[in-house]
């Protein structure tokens, strides 16, 4: 447990993930504390864990189907877990791209059933959400990588996220 080290302050709260197990459990705990309408907007280079950590978010929801990354598909939606999870990936696109995709859809639950929504790469985003959840990925090299995760504009989760993280990664 000596490897997992969150900050003491409540925010922002920042976490050492020392490899892929614990990029994906703390998703695994994500995806346990989540409530419906959650959006996390997931910032990173490439390679740095977005995509395993969405991974983890689906685990804890119960979502059994394999999690890829949408990078060509833009948006993958699974919808067999305890909420649906929308993964959009929107690297390839330019933010005038992603007007079309008409993101706030499944943000706002208009025409999609509210679930969670995780996207990379939201640089692109013309707009953003009213309140989500960031998540900074930075590469540590052999420390692994760090999880920096910031609640904007009153974002909740319900439970213990700390509590859960270390539990799951002790």
């Amino acid at each position: 447990m000596g490897w997992l080290r969150l900050n003491s302050e409540n925010l922002p709260m920042v976490i050492t993930l020392p490899d892929f197990q614990a990029t994906h459990a703390l998703g695994l705990a994500l995806g346990q504390t989540l409530e419906a309408g959650s959006t996390l907007l997931l910032e990173g280079d490439l390679g740095s864990g977005k995509t395993t950590l969405v991974q983890g978010i689906g685990a804890g929801l119960g979502i059994q189907e394999s999690i890829e990354s949408p990078t060509f598909t833009l948006i993958n939606e699974y919808v067999e877990g305890r909420l649906p999870l929308y993964h959009l990936d929107l690297y390839r696109l330019e933010s005038a791209e992603v007007v079309d995709l008409h993101p706030e859809l499944y943000w706002e639950g208009i025409e999609f059933p509210l679930g969670i929504m995780a996207i990379e790469w939201p640089d692109r985003l013309p707009h953003k959400p009213s309140r989500y959840l960031w998540v900074r990925l930075t590469d540590l090299g052999e420390q692994g990588r760090q999880a920096t995760i910031i609640p904007i504009d009153g974002f909740t989760w319900k439970g213990d996220l700390e509590k859960l993280v270390r539990e799951l990664l002790s």
